[in-house]
């Protein structure tokens, strides 16, 4: 093999490259013609590297993160890997199944700073040192031809919308997702500001602010909010109704009335798109200070981005209501025993009264009228006794007709009043309960303390029902 000649037809390709992809195509394509080996030039870009140009492969790897397999390796430690056996390297990225030989260099520009990595794998017999120093001395005519032509490619809008939707999909709060939507607006859109309306039955309110905002934001948050949620709520309706819009930048063209508020604020270019449904959703403005004129292309990708913005909300809403439904009473709505463990887990003693609540009679209910009348009066009941409940007490279904209430009382017989309330709101709708009191004593169990409660309840049963007993302290 004449590796000078190898040299010689990449540089002569590589001087009339004018672009950086070009540079990196006519390496590899170049080296193809004097190899077998499966050929792949890969960049820096952002936070990845990205394949610019590759051969030899049924497959190549798009993108590979910063630290992963022997070409993340190389990248991250600037030094060249001669790898005579794949098989025993635990970072190789297998590309084809015939690979035995992988030699894999560092890109430098003239500063020393690695901006990629060139990557060579053979399936056959090969001498490694003689390639190892011409892939070294490509690298760097490469490198240098990058710099020449302004560094590494910046990252692709597309690129950038991607990268933006997987921080959507992991985003795990609804504020979370909200600022890294507006966020990739404004790096997707490359305008200055971006602010999401979201829709509501009394208008339309704004989105959480970055931050540190900018000060076209801080004005345009400002007006909105002096305009109130009426004139955010037409804004809204707007976006659903027409669809996307956006601004032309022409002069001596004023604004509709919607925007007036944008235009006190210094906007001059914006691009309006809707989020989600139109009963439910809202919209999102990508605004700016100068006079430009964003074309469609921006606006199809604000559009996309709005659509995976609001998939991440649903599955949100999703997961919360999920949540809710595995942790609730179907029928009553009232939490059951997985939330109530937790929270008796937390009781204060001497001052976390549990009230055991049983209804009296309800066996013959069902056994006279059915399991659906018997529903009734459950839920019928629920309802009177959260009703009865001061606002931070919890009720909480156990078991079929039993109920526990956790409330938080300065001394016990304040729990026998709130007990004695639960019961007259069941006489008002025509049920009678039994209410056991139990306040945790010092180094009680959770559970012992729901016992003495359970007890204090059958001593009611014992008396006749309908009526409050407290256990003993």
């Amino acid at each position: 093999m004449d590796h000078q000649r190898v040299i010689r037809d990449v540089t002569v390709r590589l001087t009339m490259a004018s672009s950086v992809p070009e540079a990196c195509r006519w390496t590899v394509s170049a080296l193809s013609q004097h190899t077998s080996a499966t050929i792949s030039v890969l960049l820096d870009v952002h936070d990845r590297l990205r394949c610019v140009a590759a051969t030899g492969a049924w497959q190549v790897f798009a993108t590979v993160p910063a630290r992963t397999g022997i070409v993340g390796r190389v990248y991250a430690t600037g030094a060249t890997a001669v790898v005579p056996d794949v098989t025993v390297d635990p970072d190789y990225l297998p590309v084809r199944p015939d690979v035995t030989t992988e030699l894999c260099v560092p890109v430098l520009d003239p500063a020393g700073r690695t901006v990629g990595v060139l990557d060579l794998q053979w399936s056959g017999p090969v001498d490694l040192e003689p390639w190892r120093e011409t892939a070294q001395r490509l690298a760097a005519l490469l490198g240098a031809r990058i710099a020449a032509l302004g560094g590494p490619p910046a990252e692709s809008r597309s690129e950038k919308l991607l990268r933006h939707a997987a921080a959507l999909s992991s985003a795990e709060t609804e504020e979370a997702v909200m600022s890294a939507a507006t966020c990739a607006a404004r790096e997707v859109s490359t305008l200055s500001t971006a602010v999401l309306l979201i829709g509501g039955p009394d208008g339309a309110r704004l989105g959480p602010s970055r931050a540190a905002p900018g000060e076209l934001e801080t004005r345009i948050r400002a007006e909105l909010t002096e305009a109130g949620p009426e004139t955010l709520g037409r804004i809204v309706e707007r976006a659903h109704r027409y669809g996307a819009g956006y601004t032309l930048g022409e002069v001596g063209h004023p604004p509709t009335e919607d925007y007036q508020a944008l235009t006190r604020a210094g906007v001059r270019t914006l691009i309006a798109v809707p989020v989600g449904p139109s009963d439910t959703g809202g919209a999102l403005l990508v605004a700016d200070a100068r006079v430009l004129r964003p074309d469609p292309t921006t606006v199809s990708l604000m559009e996309l981005l709005a659509g995976q913005a609001w998939t991440s909300l649903e599955r949100l809403h999703t997961l919360a209501r999920l949540r809710e439904q595995a942790s609730s009473d179907p029928l009553t709505g009232l939490r059951h025993t997985g939330p109530f463990g937790q929270r008796i887990a937390a009781a204060t003693p001497g001052r976390t009264a549990l009230l055991a609540i049983d209804v009296d009679g309800f066996k013959t209910v069902n056994d006279t009228y059915g399991h659906q009348a018997g529903d009734r009066v459950l839920v019928g009941l629920a309802r009177a006794l959260e009703g009865a409940l001061r606002h931070g007490d919890e009720l909480y279904r156990i078991g079929g007709d039993e109920f526990v209430a956790v409330i938080e009382v300065n001394r016990p017989e304040e729990a026998v009043r709130i007990a004695e309330r639960l019961a007259e709101a069941a006489r008002r709708i025509g049920r009678t309960i039994s209410v056991g009191v139990a306040l945790p004593r010092p180094g009680e169990s959770p559970d012992g303390t729901l016992r003495r409660a359970d007890q204090a309840l059958y001593a009611v049963k014992r008396q006749g029902r309908d009526g409050v007993h407290l256990a003993a302290a």
